[in-house]
């Protein structure tokens, strides 16, 4: 059984979080029209409320991508489960991310698309866990940084249950 013993972020303090994130992102693509990809199936509430706020031409796409490694850990390894449609090639990218955690995943996404041939890319994370940092991988934008305790919420799921919630929650699992 789980339950959320208590909220980590709430309603408000999102909203003002990604209306900050917004604006900066805005700023710093002014002139440009990026591609704004969505990271499936985590990022998407994240995702809807940013684009809202930047009042720039982008283009959406979106991915679905897994890692494997052993147990709960990320080998880095991409797999790519549902691929952007857009060419990237010459384009400014910028990835919406539910969490970075080991870094493992989005270290190896980036190399990727740049490997494609993207212009830029830069990663926008809603949270961040630092202290579980298994490369040297840094997002661009991050929303939060938390401490290392299982979050559901906005997004971010266990077994699939908890992403509509309002706010991140920390889970205890029993």
């Amino acid at each position: 059984m789980e339950r959320i013993t208590k909220v980590l972020i709430d309603e408000e303090k999102i909203a003002k979080r990604v209306a900050e994130l917004g604006a900066q992102i805005e700023k710093d693509y002014e002139g440009k029209e990026p591609i704004v990809v969505a990271i499936l199936k985590g990022s998407i509430i994240f995702y809807g409320d940013l684009v809202r706020k930047i009042k720039l031409p982008i283009r959406f796409d979106t991915m679905a991508v897994s890692s494997y490694g052993s147990g709960m850990s990320s080998s880095g390894n991409v797999k790519i489960k549902k691929d952007m449609s857009h060419d990237i090639c010459d384009k400014d990218v910028l990835i919406i991310e539910d969490i970075i955690d080991s870094g493992n995943t989005m270290k190896s996404l980036t190399a990727l698309l740049e490997h494609r041939g993207a212009k830029s890319i830069r990663v926008c994370a809603f949270l961040d866990k630092p202290s579980r940092r298994q490369t040297d991988f840094e997002a661009d934008y991050i929303g939060y940084s938390i401490p290392d305790e299982f979050v559901v919420g906005y997004g971010l799921d266990y077994d699939e249950k908890y992403r509509n919630l309002p706010y991140i929650g920390v889970l205890e699992l029993s």
